[in-house]
């Protein structure tokens, strides 16, 4: 069974497209008077949120440091794979595409799991955690489907479901109020996974014969119905209806 090698990537295309989605999120600062003084672009990245507190708790003071991790920002990560249930269907399915007159390609129905991942967007103040997070919330009520393309050699795509599970928070205070603040908004995602086998080639079917009786105990035959495709062509829905005593 496990003799075929095949890689798709799924995995890593959800990852991909995962952070795809919150790779373009701005925030703005005003002053007093309402004028716009900053506008600029959250930085994204794959790491844990551990990495990124250890280095803020590395760096207490902000004011004495000459460089810095700059917040706002955000990361993400990929928590866990679980298996779906309910999404299964019949492992007899298949996904084919035409490739000639003579063969096609075939995928038997993908085994359905669910991909945790973990988003984190952190800041210093409540103000720019909450444009993030006011940014993302509307998108995902409570899901937000990508259209990723599974098996390129059968031009196969899957709108991936992405569902928003829950929102945490922290305040996480290092000294007093004014040294170093860190506010942590964690968002817990599941996407709706697809996990497809190798492809294989098969023949087409160019010739179906169905023979049709008017008594129940199929004595008497009427006739037979022939469905055959021309040499060198695609399937097509041409057919010859052929009597039922004659020589074919």
């Amino acid at each position: 069974m496990l003799d075929n090698r095949f890689y798709w990537g799924t995995i890593r295309k959800a990852v991909v497209a995962f952070g795809n989605i919150f790779n373009s999120i701005t925030i703005e600062r005003r002053d007093g008077n309402g004028t716009q003084v900053q506008l600029m672009k959250v930085p994204l990245s794959y790491a844990p949120k551990q990495k990124f507190l250890t280095k803020i708790r590395q760096q207490p003071n902000i004011d004495n440091q000459s460089v810095q991790i700059v917040l706002p920002r955000m990361s993400f990560e990929m928590l866990s794979i679980d298996y779906d249930p309910n999404r299964k269907v019949s492992p007899l399915n298949q996904s084919r595409t035409v490739n000639s007159s003579t063969s096609a390609s075939a995928a038997y129905a993908p085994t359905p799991y669910n991909l945790n991942m973990l988003l984190y967007v952190y800041a210093k103040n409540q103000d720019d955690g909450l444009q993030i997070l006011e940014q993302i919330l509307p998108y995902f009520n409570p899901d937000y489907n990508l259209s990723m393309k599974m098996i390129p050699e059968l031009n196969l795509t899957n709108d991936v479901m992405v569902l928003l599970n829950s929102i945490g928070f922290e305040d996480d205070y290092e000294g007093d109020v004014s040294t170093r603040r860190s506010i942590v908004w964690t968002l817990n995602f599941v996407m709706k996974l697809n996990f497809y086998g190798p492809v294989t080639r098969q023949g087409i079917i160019k010739k179906v014969v169905t023979t049709t009786y008017d008594e129940p105990d199929l004595s008497n035959r009427q006739q037979r119905m022939i469905m055959e495709l021309p040499a060198n062509t695609l399937p097509t829905s041409n057919y010859t209806t052929i009597d039922s005593f004659e020589d074919f």
